[in-house]
């Protein structure tokens, strides 16, 4: 019998595109069927856009809607057959269960004896298939089957509708969703990026997290700077009312930490924490009075901002189910975004730190100024001979011509030259310096002038040397004695020309350096023994400055004692406030070989062992420890070159005493060199020529 005898097709093609949902349709269809009397039951079939999965919508025996997904009927059975050749399938029961005999086994279709399976073709292509089952005894006739197929034309009309409507409206929902978690991300990012202080930061991200997400606690764990710490901080924020917080800091132990294992994998953590009923807890105090006796979900996100991990940002609710795939893709992002902040805020936090350390060292400095030469900071010494060392300085500050420091060991040549500096026109610009005994010899002629790539082995690229970094400022160059004798012409000429060549290079480099040179060493005594070039030293000897020995000068000694006391004592994180003046008047009997630099060396070690705030000096150990280093005058300020102060067997054993105080060591600020008042290699010299050895 027609289906078109029974209703209109306009009017069942009508009832068909009012439906919105599969369910209607479906309900709608099994009525047409059922009224015409050609089917008891109908299924939908559909496919997904890849043909990988199966949609089945049917209703049960008790009128209840049925809609499940299945692929593996897909692999065989009609329904593949249909994927295959898209044609009408008409199948008797028996036939059916013979062909498929594993759909007898799921009982897909109860008391049936006819199936007639009809693709569903729309434009876009084959959406499915439409199931009909009858329990008539006889078959489907050929005018039933075109019924079923007039039918199948107008209900893939519907599916195509309805399909494209359920795909609209999560495509709308989708982008509601999308606007709303960017209207929260634009609106976070605005609240954090704009506080500088890390409480305000913490306070004004829980506020803001709590306001979207309405969770019961947000903490922010931070690591410490020093990475050799297992230590953090946590700023935790309590709501225990809505938007009532309540704050607390606190520091945690990180080893073994759910808050590690987040920092080190760099991948968020969802877990729940069952109620604590130990006084031990790996959450806060406050944490566990107001939550203590319920189930908590947690989330900890990691706080990642380039190749740092500056900590975690740590979520928990009491209520379950309160993250989802949603809003954890969102917190993440958050997460992002918080980190760019907390960097912010702790890089302001040392720029801060800074700051206020060098206010601190500036008033320091500033009280340390000496009033008769307030342009002097640096240099302590009202002396006559010191002021009139500081009185050649300001007499050659202003001009261009080389300046010649010489001295003992100690004597502050290298602040005399920094004054030098920044008296002069070339205040603006740097000073760069060279220590040339530090500097192997292979390698001076490189750092001095610098290198072409390729020019020797190693050099991987181009390099600067330091004549080029000084253009137009000043270059000191310390202990200047100790510059090869091959290498010499080429500074020679560069004093005189002001122009070089980079190692390797041919290219002439211009430069306007002002030359400050330094040394304790004779080098008249080294331009007779053919040692230094006399060319050279004659254009460095344009201004000499000779800076008087420690012994020449007592009177300066209590201001300096003051001066080191209270510079080492704040460095230690000492108070001195006081010191005797026996004190003083002792050490400014001593001869001090070693100069300023045994100066310090002996108040640094006072000031270590002091422990009030009067200056300790224990004065006998004081006496021994000079008494073994006789005053010996560098060749740079006596014609007397080395002159030996005692007999070879004294000496010798002067020698090893001082290299058993020093558990061998020759070199550096504490070494055997230093103590004796002698350069490294005139001591090993000695030390050849009376057999003695660091073994």
């Amino acid at each position: 019998m027609s289906i078109t005898k029974h209703k209109g097709i306009l009017e069942l093609t009508r009832t068909l595109l009012l439906q919105q949902t599969m369910t209607s349709l479906l309900e709608t269809l099994t009525q047409v069927v059922q009224s015409a009397g050609i089917a008891d039951a109908v299924t939908l079939v559909l496919f997904d856009n890849n043909n990988s999965r199966v949609s089945f919508y049917g209703i049960d025996p008790h009128h209840q809607p049925v809609n499940y997904e299945d692929e593996t009927l897909l692999a065989t059975g009609p329904v593949r057959s249909l994927q295959n050749n898209p044609k009408m399938q008409v199948w008797r029961r028996e036939a059916l269960y013979l062909r498929y005999p594993q759909l007898a086994a799921l009982n897909l279709y109860p008391s049936f004896t006819g199936y007639c399976l009809v693709p569903l073709l729309a434009s876009s292509g084959l959406l499915g298939g439409c199931e009909f089952t009858r329990q008539q005894e006889h078959a489907f006739s050929d005018e039933d089957k075109a019924g079923l197929h007039e039918l199948c034309i107008l209900a893939a009309i519907a599916v195509e509708q309805i399909q494209l409507r359920e795909k609209a409206l999560f495509q709308q929902a989708q982008l509601r969703h999308e606007r709303d978690d960017f209207r929260i991300l634009v609106d976070i990012t605005n609240a954090v990026l704009s506080k500088l202080d890390l409480d305000e930061l913490t306070g004004e991200i829980a506020k803001t997290i709590h306001h979207f997400f309405h969770l019961n606690a947000i903490s922010i764990v931070l690591c410490d700077a020093d990475k050799e710490s297992e230590q953090a901080s946590v700023y935790a924020t309590h709501y225990v009312q809505q938007h009532v917080a309540e704050r607390e800091q606190s520091r945690m132990i990180l080893a073994g930490t759910l808050e590690q294992q987040v920092m080190n994998s760099g991948e968020m953590l969802l877990t729940n924490v069952r109620p604590a009923h130990d006084e031990e807890s790996e959450e806060s105090t406050l944490f566990q009075l107001l939550w203590r006796d319920q189930t908590k979900t947690q989330c900890i996100l990691p706080l990642r901002f380039g190749h740092k991990t500056l900590g975690v940002l740590k979520l928990a609710q009491c209520q379950p189910d309160n993250f989802n795939t949603a809003n954890l893709l969102v917190l993440q992002q958050i997460a992002e975004r918080i980190a760019i902040a907390v960097d912010n805020a702790l890089a302001y936090q040392e720029i801060k730190s800074l700051k206020e350390k060098l206010q601190h060292e500036n008033l320091y400095l500033t009280e340390q100024i000496n009033n008769d030469n307030p342009d002097f900071s640096d240099i302590v010494g009202r002396s006559n001979s010191m002021s009139a060392v500081l009185k050649q300085v300001e007499i050659v500050a202003k001009s261009d011509c080389s300046v010649l420091i010489l001295g003992e060991t100690g004597t502050g040549k290298e602040l005399v030259a920094r004054a030098i500096h920044n008296l002069g026109d070339r205040r603006d610009q740097r000073m760069v310096k060279m220590n040339c005994a530090a500097m192997p010899a292979g390698l001076m002629e490189s750092d001095l002038f610098g290198h072409e790539k390729g020019s020797f082995t190693g050099a991987t690229a181009q390099r600067m040397g330091r004549f080029e970094l000084a253009d137009k400022g000043t270059l000191f160059l310390d202990e200047v004695g100790e510059i090869p004798l091959e290498l010499q012409p080429k500074l020679l000429r560069i004093l005189q020309e002001r122009e070089f060549e980079r190692v390797g290079g041919n290219k002439l480099i211009s430069v306007n350096v002002r030359m400050i040179a330094a040394t304790n060493r004779d080098l008249q005594q080294m331009v007779a023994d053919k040692e230094f070039r006399s060319d050279l030293f004659y254009r460095l000897n344009v201004f000499p400055i000779i800076i008087p020995p420690l012994r020449e000068r007592p009177e300066d000694i209590p201001q300096l004692v003051k001066f080191l006391t209270y510079k080492i004592a704040k460095r230690m994180k000492r108070t001195i406030d006081s010191i005797p003046a026996s004190t003083l008047r002792h050490l400014s009997q001593m001869p001090w070989p070693g100069n300023v630099r045994e100066l310090e060396n002996v108040i640094e070690r006072a000031v270590l062992l002091t422990r009030g705030t009067v200056l300790d000096l224990q004065l006998p150990e004081l006496n021994y420890s000079l008494s073994i280093t006789a005053p010996v005058v560098p060749a740079a300020v006596s014609s007397e070159a080395e002159k030996p102060l005692m007999s070879e067997g004294d000496e010798r054993e002067h020698i090893i005493a001082v290299l058993k105080e020093t558990n061998g060591v020759v070199a550096g600020p504490r070494g055997a060199a230093q103590r004796l008042g002698l350069k490294r290699t005139t001591l090993l010299s000695r030390m050849k020529k009376l057999g003695i050895t660091t073994h």
